[in-house]
């Protein structure tokens, strides 16, 4: 079974369309229909989205086919297929836990002395029309097609 299968079983299980599907991991329908379609092979960045959007899926399982298409976990961590325990980055650790806590009289917002309310000059606009002076047509000119024209004046 190819990986573009496995992406393929992903969509049946959830239900949903290809067009959903590409929308849903964040990547372009024409890209998830090429690797559908066999035209391309899904690059990491596409299947790490599948995996970051579905996290249920196991990893190993969409890379390589290997184990079930279920990764199975609980809350203190997981176990790869070798059954070794791999804790999760969020564990609680004891090693690292808080040993003393910050004062609160550092957290507090205090207010700023000494204000100054400094007010704002006012502006002034004044707007001047400007009268242009009448204008009159001397002459219009009208080209034709066939690259003459005729020029028209007024009577005086």
């Amino acid at each position: 079974m190819e990986l573009k299968d496995r992406i393929r079983l992903i969509m049946e299980r959830e239900k949903v369309p290809p067009r959903v599907f590409a929308e849903t991991i964040g990547v372009q329908q024409s890209t998830l229909s090429h690797i559908l379609n066999d035209r391309n092979k899904p690059s990491l960045e596409v299947v790490m989205k599948v995996h970051q959007t579905y996290n249920y899926v196991n990893l190993e399982w969409l890379l390589y086919g290997k184990g079930e298409m279920v990764a199975i976990s609980n809350d203190q961590g997981s176990t790869n297929s070798n059954g070794d325990y791999q804790p999760s980055l969020f564990d609680e650790n004891p090693l690292n836990s808080p040993q003393r806590t910050i004062a609160t009289e550092n957290r507090k917002e205090m207010p700023l002395e000494n204000i100054e309310i400094i007010p704002k000059e006012i502006v002034k606009q004044e707007i001047r029309y400007i009268e242009k002076p009448t204008r009159k047509i001397t002459e219009i000119r009208i080209f034709f097609d066939d690259n003459t024209y005729e020029t028209f004046r007024p009577e005086k």
